[in-house]
């Protein structure tokens, strides 16, 4: 109890400190959801500890993984933009597990033009980071973990680099199914910028449960996000939340459906907002691989498509 009790104390007083910044962020990509399967729960995903890909919303969740398990996920985005992520993780005997993953945005190419109009070429513009995770148990069913990440973005010849740290808990309650997660995401700073200014990293504090019910094949999950941004209310906090429900029809099919608050609210349009933040998912285990796509609408707008394939090595 004394473990669990200094960790906490720390963990919310790092986080105390990233809810004070204010300001203009970038390395915005950060955000994106990339595997299909945390996606089609609308990202809530920070008390998961059974997907490699959990290294991008808590450090702390690779720390149950089992074997080396290895992922790749493409998301499909409007126009020409496209992104793709790989992770893997091991363990290392007396020194706890391992993660690395990557995830890389391209945002298409562009008209390079003088001032006149005149025009002089094309150039492109894309953004990568790179991640090393760590996780261990703290206690009985009490893990932590944390990751270093380098961050470059490049458009034409200028670019911008920076250094990000992910930290994380989770705490479990497997008798009843029940699995809490807290993490911070993207606490750090930019090394060189594209303007005289510098700007904060993404940083976003996520608070999220998972509820797996005992005889019944379903999980629920459920995550509060960006709780560091400060609001007119202190209550408008709270209202950056995702939920998702995940049904196993079989031992080689799973179905998925999730709900994104905040992004539903900023796409409506009018009283309308169709079905804008609603996502849906499937999985399917064929052999030794696992297969997943990811269905997100963005309303009018469009929608986002992903697909990934898992496996052990």
């Amino acid at each position: 109890m004394k473990k669990f009790s200094s960790a906490v104390i720390l963990f919310f007083a790092v986080l105390s400190l990233s809810s004070n910044a204010q300001s203009q962020s970038t390395f915005e990509f950060l955000r994106l959801d990339m595997s299909p399967r945390a996606a089609a729960l609308a990202g809530s995903f920070v008390a998961n500890n059974d997907d490699p890909n959990v290294i991008f919303y808590n450090p702390a969740g690779i720390s149950q993984l089992e074997g080396n398990p290895v992922s790749f996920s493409f998301l499909k985005h409007i126009v020409d933009i496209n992104s793709a992520s790989l992770t893997y993780s091991r363990e290392i005997e007396d020194l706890g597990r391992f993660g690395a993953g990557v995830q890389y945005i391209n945002y298409g190419d562009f008209t390079e033009a003088d001032e006149f109009g005149n025009r002089l070429g094309e150039f492109g513009a894309s953004e990568m980071a790179f991640i090393l995770g760590y996780s261990n148990k703290l206690d009985e069913n009490f893990f932590y973990g944390a990751n270093v990440k380098f961050i470059h973005s490049s458009i034409a010849d200028a670019s911008s680099t920076g250094l990000g740290v992910d930290l994380g808990l989770q705490y479990h309650f497997p008798e009843s199914g029940w699995y809490f997660g807290f993490s911070a995401l993207n606490l750090g700073a930019q090394l060189s910028s594209y303007f005289d200014t510098d700007e904060d990293l993404p940083t976003d504090l996520q608070l999220g449960v998972r509820k797996e019910l005992a005889r019944v094949p379903i999980k629920f999950y459920f995550a509060f996000k960006k709780l560091n941004e400060k609001d007119d209310n202190f209550g408008d906090r709270f209202s950056h939340f995702t939920f998702g429900g995940e049904i196993r029809l079989s031992k080689a099919v799973n179905v998925r459906l999730g709900f994104d608050n905040e992004r539903r609210k900023d796409l409506k349009i009018g009283s309308s907002a169709g079905i804008a933040g609603i996502s849906l998912g499937l999985g399917i285990l064929i052999s030794d691989y696992k297969f997943d796509y990811a269905f997100s609408s963005l309303g009018n707008i469009g929608s986002l498509h992903r697909i990934g394939i898992s496996t052990d090595l």
